[in-house]
């Protein structure tokens, strides 16, 4: 699957229109560190969503029956910790699971694996090690991890050379030795100096069924099957127009930016982000794609989201927008998608954008 974008929006193999919902945040040219959104999540449910800042807050907001309204309030209650659990990572962490026996976690460093007992917060495991004994020997670091949802005792683990590892904790403590190692092969004649780089995968996402997962790189979203090492069974090309540009992305170090990636309820679509508030979602089984963009511009109520194209070069069509007036300052990180609805909640920079499918 390739194209800088779609005519349908997917999700579930049927053409959804997609509106605007609401979005919170503060409406700045000017944006603190702090004030950026770092992670999006819906809960198991999907009643609760829970946003978390550069700042520490973190901000829980609840699903009305009917469509919400935001309302100026002052604060009344303040998050506290329940539990702190200290002294485990030199680094800094990059990803927390929770397990699906649901009593332990695991939390990721660059360069170890802890395993956490959720009672027990003085100690913890190291399940997985790579720190060299000469720091200079140092080849690649971790940058996320995952608990399988289903089998307590499977994780995997993705690289910044672009592999996968999963491990089963049921063959020794220290899991140094993968069970599965998913690598697709690199084409010679296409290496470069940034292959490295835009190979690395910033996310690994496992599907709700546990058959498959997903990991993004700087150009793709790749999924693969846990039975077949070799190669992903579908590749989605995120913003293939980029290409011809990373030397200039490597210049301002936006080709080292962690974009995340999701999965719908039904595992059948999946959804990343990408530069100018744009987020691309794929129909796995349409193999349709669809490019949105969160702006503030068409966020009037149950305002339908219009596709938009990119236009990689050469002559520009109408409505399409050419790669050289993106704003690469303006960037979809992290994303969530409703557990069992069509709603999904887009982080764009300071703001929270929260968008439904029109049949809701």
């Amino acid at each position: 699957m390739a194209g800088a974008g779609g005519g349908g929006c997917p999700a579930g193999g049927n053409d959804l229109q997609w509106c605007f919902s609401q979005v919170k945040g503060a409406v700045d040219e000017d944006v603190a560190e702090a004030d950026i959104i770092s992670t999006v999540e819906f809960n198991y449910s999907g009643d609760l969503l829970a946003t978390g800042d550069k700042g520490g807050r973190v901000v829980i907001f609840q699903r009305e029956q009917e469509v919400p309204i935001l309302k100026p309030m002052d604060l009344m209650v303040e998050a506290s910790p329940r539990r702190i659990f200290a002294n485990a990572h030199t680094y800094h962490i990059n990803s927390i699971s929770v397990n699906s026996d649901h009593e332990t976690y695991l939390s990721a460093d660059d360069l170890r694996i802890n395993l956490w007992h959720l009672e027990i917060t003085d100690r913890s495991f190291n399940i997985v090690d790579i720190k060299p004994a000469n720091m200079e020997e140092l080849t690649e670091v971790i940058t996320a991890a995952e608990l399988h949802p289903l089998q307590c005792n499977v994780f995997v683990y993705s690289s910044s050379k672009g592999t996968v590892r999963l491990c089963d904790m049921r063959a020794s403590a220290l899991c140094d030795r993968h069970a599965k190692f998913f690598e697709e092969p690199e084409d010679p004649s296409s290496r470069s100096f940034f292959s490295e780089i835009i190979s690395s995968i910033s996310d690994v996402k496992f599907s709700h069924s546990g058959r498959y997962m997903m990991t993004r790189d700087y150009l793709s979203v790749k999924v693969w099957d846990l039975n077949m090492e070799s190669r992903p069974v579908e590749t989605h090309q995120v913003h293939e127009y980029l290409r011809g540009k990373l030397c200039s992305l490597y210049e301002n170090d936006c080709v080292f930016d962690k974009f995340e990636c999701c999965w719908n309820g039904p595992d059948s679509a999946i959804m990343t982000g990408s530069y100018n508030n744009f987020f691309r979602m794929f129909d796995r089984n349409t193999r349709r794609d669809v490019t949105l963009e969160a702006s503030r511009e068409s966020s009037r109520p149950r305002a339908s989201l219009k596709p938009r194209r990119v236009c990689p070069g050469g002559r520009r069509k109408k409505d399409e927008i050419s790669v050289d007036s993106l704003d690469f300052n303006k960037k979809i990180l992290h994303t969530a998608w409703h557990p069992a609805d069509n709603v999904i909640a887009v982080a764009a920079t300071n703001n929270l954008y929260i968008f439904q499918d029109k049949v809701n």
